[in-house]
């Protein structure tokens, strides 16, 4: 009977209109901030993952070692870094980033850059060597067989995408830390959700949640069908 009460209470019922109003800004600021980021990610990370499996470097072992330390770095690590940065004393701070999506971008960037760099550097080592000396024989340059061999490995490349996708888009701590959760400016659905959580309201949080899921799921459908429809 008390839940009743509260569902029906004419404040739980303004709350839950307010939210629902600020929904879709807060939806399409997500995917704003989580699609730059990969887009960010991927354009700098495909390239460099296919050009450590292409061509070995000094110190490579170091190298992937750390990239791989970046898959599992947590991202509050990664927003206080970015903090401090962009902070006033930080040596960004001129930017005047911190507290704007220009900051949730750029945290976001760096949550996913290792991830699409370890997971194509992985893929395009699985690609026969014999495609790269077949296509350098037909005078290629290095950028066109570092295209055909990515185009081979097509199917790890669009992995590394939808995994980087699903490591930024699910995140919350650096977002939280370095955007602020400001509402109308910064507030995106993982911050909303905590925010609703802290203030007891499961059933919105949940509501917003089931919104985030079903955004995942029709971003990652969508981003597969592109790898597909490339592929052919």
């Amino acid at each position: 009977m008390e839940r009743i009460d509260r569902l029906t209470s004419v404040p739980f019922v303004e709350e839950t209109a307010l939210m629902l109003s600020s929904l879709p800004p807060i939806v399409l600021l997500s995917l704003y901030v989580s699609g730059l980021a990969l887009i960010s990610a991927t354009v700098i990370g495909l390239p460099l993952g296919a050009g450590l499996a292409l061509r070995p470097v000094p110190g490579q072992r170091f190298i992937v070692l750390l990239i791989y330390t970046g898959m599992g770095l947590p991202p509050v690590v990664v927003g206080l870094a970015v903090y401090m940065l962009l902070s006033r004393s930080g040596p960004l701070g001129g930017l005047n980033w911190l507290f704007t999506p220009a900051a949730m971008i750029t945290a976001q960037t760096i949550i996913a850059l290792p991830l699409v760099i370890g997971l194509t550097m992985t893929a395009v080592e699985a690609v026969d060597p014999a495609l790269r000396l077949q296509v350098r024989a037909l005078g290629a340059t290095p950028a066109q067989v570092m295209g055909a061999v990515l185009h081979e490995a097509r199917t790890g490349v669009m992995a590394a995408i939808v995994a980087a996708f699903g490591g930024i888009i699910s995140e919350v701590g650096a977002v939280m830390l370095v955007g602020g959760n400001i509402a109308g400016k910064t507030r995106v659905l993982t911050t909303a959700i905590v925010l609703e959580t802290r203030q007891g309201d499961f059933e919105l949080a949940l509501a917003l949640g089931g919104v985030l899921l079903g955004l995942a799921f029709v971003s990652n459908f969508l981003l597969l069908r592109l790898g597909r429809l490339a592929g052919r």
